[in-house]
């Protein structure tokens, strides 16, 4: 089950976020600063998927934009980390130049 949806910059502000279960809003600010910490933290060579207190992160990076998907143990990571392709693919078509250079590369 997906816990939570963050789409961060790489200045590590939060440009979208959606909770699938309640979180206080104050625990939501502490969760965001700890796992995009982890995630900026991480290089291109290291693997997408960061196992963290009770759930998994799986992450993608299109220029300067991340894409953070919490997940449970139970939820298959390469599935999400496709529907974050897939969701990009999507944002990118309907608003135009979302990330487009980013989308070439791969």
């Amino acid at each position: 089950m997906i816990k939570f949806f963050l789409m961060v910059n790489k200045q590590g502000q939060t440009r979208l976020s959606r909770y699938y279960e309640h979180v206080e809003i104050n625990k939501r600010t502490m969760l965001e600063a700890e796992v995009i910490k982890n995630c900026l933290s991480r290089s291109k060579d290291q693997c997408s998927f960061i196992e963290y207190k009770d759930f998994k992160l799986v992450y993608r990076q299109y220029a300067a934009l991340f894409v953070v998907v919490g997940i449970n143990e139970t939820e298959n990571e390469m599935a999400v980390y496709e529907l974050i392709h897939n969701f990009v693919e999507v944002l990118d078509k309907y608003f135009s130049r979302v990330v487009s250079e980013t989308l070439t590369l791969l």
